[in-house]
């Protein structure tokens, strides 16, 4: 007998073993309220035979109590699990189903249909090799299919299958079929939507046709059935083998003779005896060992948990990035971005937020709102915030430099979300908008520069770009320190440039009124321009009254809180009324900072600049010495 249970043991252990190497495709159904979806899933379900009796059995008397499908089972009952959600007749939140094949083991993400729903279908489509988007044969390509389809390309989904379900009701017309294929084909190009594959299957996810096995009533369908393709489909090659990439999730240090760093690495492939460097710092090593729970390895490919220890005593820590020394990604503290909003709370530009990307977690603002999506119509728009499920296309500025791939060549390195700093909760999910630093060609070298990237500018120009903001009342020697700032700088090499806040009104900002408002907006658009010359690599003075902390706030979000260094430019009212540089005083008009209106002076300066007691030589010696001390020159 216990040899027979022995037998029984091993037939156990060897079945698991083989489900563990299948590969694990998952994929994600898209479709509105009755377009049949939970329909599919009950029959991928059923016709693959994993449903326990008893489950069926229950169902099957289920189906005739609540169910619509006459005297057939109701296979949508297996998915609608829920009492209360039968009643209503709708599915919120997404559901997670697991069935397997011979061939592979599958993860369905059920996701809910409605517009009002958007962010539930993101989350659900983050993690999704494939999509299967469910035009009902009887309305065609309807507006759910555009956003549906839009919301996959935008998650950067590389497989879709367009289930044209219903067409029993259609009779199997290839007509109706072929028109919809056609219909869906030109909006897909509208929307420049690239899947690397896009299947079209006519079907009856109710009566079984082309879902599991091939109908005879479609005889002139000679494609694939829908569990061919989920079969066979090819993600394998998805995955980016290019680029190494290996966030640091955690630095072990069981004893004193061990330093490893832990993570997942999240694409490219890794050997014992690499170059690395990591980031930001930019300090470089070599690959000791790469460490795993079942032993040693001489490499590691993507998604693959692993620990690696470096030759040399060097500073690691969570949410740093180790890489090839010849492939390093990007290093920015500002990004655009596509946002899906999933806060009940507005997304509000300047509010600080916590960015977790991968395993770095930084203090950061959306910095501006470009335009926001509708995702009915496909159109942009202009608009001052987000609200829930909305989209839109975003500035994020972060507290600290972190180094970051496009959503489009890493969905690990490339997405974030965000966190609201007072209740802890994800409020917004979003995709990093940059081009890789060089060019990828079919063969999948990198070839010669696509564009110049600030880290490029600031190693040719020997400096890091920076913006000083000289701020103070209207005579306080702005300026003239700005100036003088300026001849040093240049006279020593380096590439810098002052803005001027008197030159900018007579071109511009033309017409923009003297008074507190004016002045900050006055500062805050030249601030657009200033980001715009420190990815040109350039330091930027620039000389403005900025009387409006909030603005001034804005201003370092829009620009990067590393990057942008304030000075206060200080001198008593009476000083500035006797200097009286623009005759401002003089015209005794309603436009003078601190008299007429409020400035609220910089409590948070990087340096104060007294110009009563301090000569103007002093004042730029003190601001190249914080240039020093910040390492921009």
């Amino acid at each position: 007998m216990s040899h027979q249970s022995d037998l029984i043991g091993e037939d156990i252990l060897a079945y698991l073993a083989q489900h563990e190497r299948k590969e694990l495709l998952r994929f994600l159904t898209c479709g509105n309220v009755d377009d049949g979806k939970s329909t599919l899933i009950g029959r991928l379900l059923h016709d693959s035979k994993m449903i326990y009796e008893d489950h069926l059995e229950a169902i099957t008397r289920d189906s005739k109590k609540v169910g619509t499908t006459g005297e057939d089972v109701d296979l949508a009952l297996l998915v609608d699990g829920l009492q209360a959600e039968r009643e209503q007749g709708i599915t919120i939140d997404v559901a997670y189903r697991y069935f397997s094949t011979a061939k592979r083991k599958f993860i369905i993400a059920d996701t809910p249909g409605h517009e009002q729903y958007t962010r539930n279908m993101a989350t659900g489509a983050s993690t999704c090799d494939l999509a299967i988007i469910l035009v009902d044969a009887r309305y065609g390509v309807q507006t759910q299919t555009k956003r549906h389809s839009f919301i996959t390309s935008l998650l950067g989904i590389k497989h879709i299958v367009v289930a044209v379900n219903k067409m029993d009701l259609k009779d199997f017309d290839q007509g109706v079929f072929e028109q919809i294929k056609a219909d869906y084909l030109k909006f897909a190009e509208r929307v420049d939507l690239k899947p690397t594959t896009l299947h079209f299957v006519p079907m009856s996810a109710l009566k079984g046709d082309n879902v599991v096995n091939k109908s005879e009533r479609s005889p002139w369908y000679e494609g694939q059935s829908l569990m061919e393709i989920l079969e066979t489909v090819e993600v394998s090659g998805d995955r980016n083998f290019d680029d190494m990439r290996f966030p640091v999730q955690y630095v072990n240090r069981p004893n004193l003779n061990f330093r490893g760093f832990a993570g997942t690495l999240a694409s490219g492939i890794v050997h014992k005896g690499d170059e690395v460097v990591v980031l930001p710092s930019g300090k470089g090593s070599r690959v000791k060992s790469i460490v795993t729970y079942e032993g040693e390895l001489e490499q590691a490919g993507p998604g693959q948990a692993i620990t690696l220890t470096l030759e040399d005593e060097i500073d690691v820590s969570r949410g740093d990035m180790l890489v090839h020394a010849d492939n390093r990604p990007q290093i920015r503290d500002s990004f655009d971005a596509m946002l899906v909003w999933m806060g009940e709370e507005p997304m509000l530009p300047g509010k600080k937020y916590d960015i977790k990307r991968a395993t770095s977690y930084v203090p950061g603002t959306i910095a501006s709102l470009q335009h926001r999506v509708d995702v009915n119509t496909l159109e942009q728009g202009a608009a001052s915030s987000l609200q829930l499920n909305e989209i839109g296309k975003v500035t994020v500025a972060l507290d600290a430099s972190i180094a970051l791939d496009g959503y489009d060549y890493n969905r690990t390195t490339g997405a974030f979300i965000v966190i609201d700093r007072l209740t802890n909760g994800t409020v917004g999910a979003g995709m990093i908008i940059a081009e890789p630093l060089a060019v990828r060609y079919a063969d999948g070298h990198h070839g010669k520069l696509a564009h110049v990237a600030t880290e490029e500018r600031a190693v040719r120009f020997g400096q890091r770009p920076a913006t000083v903001l000289f701020s103070g009342l209207s005579g306080a020697g702005k300026s003239t320190l700005a100036y003088a700032v300026e001849r040093k700088l240049f006279d020593q090499g380096r590439a810098v440039y002052v803005l001027d806040g008197q030159n900018l009104r007579h071109d511009l900002n033309k017409g923009l009124p003297q008074d507190r408002a004016g002045r900050k907006e006055n500062w805050l658009r030249a601030a657009h321009v200033a980001r715009q010359f420190n990815e040109a690599g350039l330091l930027t003075l620039a000389a403005f009254v900025a009387p409006d902390a909030l603005g001034r706030d804005q201003a370092k979000a829009l620009i990067g809180r590393e990057r942008l260094i304030t000075v206060y430019v200080q001198a008593s009212p009476e000083a500035c009324r006797e200097r009286d540089p623009q005759g401002l005083y003089a015209a005794g008009e309603d436009n003078i900072p601190g008299e007429s209106f409020g400035y609220d002076v910089p409590l948070d300066a990087d340096l104060v600049i007294d110009t009563q007691s301090l000569s103007v030589d002093e004042g730029v010696k003190r601001v190249l010495a914080l240039l020093r001390e910040r390492e921009m020159i």
